[in-house]
């Protein structure tokens, strides 16, 4: 390699590494992280697309955890209220409250945020489940029905996204004793989503999974957007799990009152 190209390529890297730059260190960091995460969706997609052997693990998944079921029915109910709050519904009802907080503590870009992030995942969901157009698993003795395709999960996808979205811009108002807690909880409470689509025999493995990759990336997009739009408004970067603007943690939890 010539010189004045290698001298190029050293530019390039500084410019693309520097914390100063606009598409600096924080922008490449994202970029790759979105990468990451996306990756694996590209193999489940190829997956399903061309009957992989990943789906002998859907159908041996799918038929164990009904049968497990069957022997345990006092737990279908339950296991109906938890997938519930996964939902339309159950997660529009959390998006709502959550910008009239944000609303009446005048936090208006925190609430363009978790509008666009809801939006656009419910829209990115449902356009993947139209390309690719898998049937869901089907049962004689089903423990419920949904409607619609099956890849990738709508609840999976969406309460990682939206309950992902919610954890990032109100966590600036949990003490700082109780973050990692309630990181934890809302981690927690994604994954028993995506087992209950499981289990009640609405998706497949690689549904559910794909369900959480997508919105992890979809979701590592939008921080990333907001991120670069809060430091272009003059505002100093900060760590997503510090909250996306943690300077709001007063305001917020006064409006929660």
């Amino acid at each position: 390699m010539d010189r004045p190209a290698y001298g190029g390529l050293q530019s390039a890297a500084r410019r693309r590494l520097d914390p100063e730059s606009r598409f600096g260190l924080r922008a490449t960091l994202a970029l790759v992280a979105l990468l990451l995460v996306a990756i694996p969706f590209g193999v489940l997609l190829v997956q399903v697309r061309r009957e992989g052997v990943l789906l002998d693990v859907d159908r041996s998944v799918a038929t164990g955890l009904h049968g497990w079921l069957r022997d345990h029915e006092s737990f279908a109910v339950l296991l109906k209220v938890v997938t519930a709050i996964g939902t339309f519904a159950g997660l529009g009802t959390l998006v709502v409250v959550g910008a009239v907080v944000l609303l009446r503590s005048e936090r208006r870009r925190l609430m363009v945020f978790l509008l666009t992030a809801t939006v656009g995942g419910w829209v990115l969901n449902n356009g993947v489940k139209l390309a690719v157009g898998r049937q869901r698993p089907t049962f004689d003795d089903p423990f419920t029905t949904a409607r619609g395709l099956s890849f990738p999960s709508g609840h999976a996808m969406s309460s990682t996204v939206v309950l992902g979205a919610l954890l990032l811009v109100f966590l600036p108002a949990a003490r700082a004793s109780r973050r990692t807690p309630t990181v934890v909880a809302v981690i927690g409470l994604v994954l028993l989503i995506g087992f209950t689509r499981l289990a009640l025999g609405v998706h497949y493995l690689t549904d559910v999974v794909a369900g959480f990759v997508l919105g992890a990336a979809w979701l590592t997009a939008c921080v990333a957007i907001f991120s670069l739009w809060r430091v272009e408004r003059g505002r100093p970067p900060v760590t997503p799990l510090e909250g996306l603007e943690p300077e709001a943690s007063t305001a917020l939890r006064d409006a929660g009152r």
